[in-house]
């Protein structure tokens, strides 16, 4: 993964919205590097949907993300909601 990646982040998105997508980002990183809570990460994602409802906003958000770091949001997601743990780690 590189460590320096760019997120698209929208003109209309306010201070709160930029931190509430960082938060989310952060939480699929650490999925991959230490582990985190399954109920915070699934609540990140939450919180992301609010800032980003469309499905074809999301879409394209995880696929630049996944592009720039090789792990996708979707798919992690997916592994948090499958996982029986308390924590999700990859």
């Amino acid at each position: 993964m590189s460590e320096n990646y760019t997120l698209p982040i929208e003109s209309n998105w306010t201070v709160e919205d930029i931190v509430t997508v960082s938060n989310l980002i952060d939480g699929v990183l650490a999925v991959y590097e230490t582990g985190i809570s399954k109920r915070i990460l699934l609540e990140r994602f939450d919180q992301f949907r609010e800032v980003m409802p469309a499905k074809s906003e999301q879409k394209q958000f995880d696929r630049d993300f996944e592009q720039q770091t090789g792990y996708s949001i979707y798919k992690t997601i997916q592994l948090a909601q499958k996982t029986i743990r308390d924590k999700v780690r990859a």
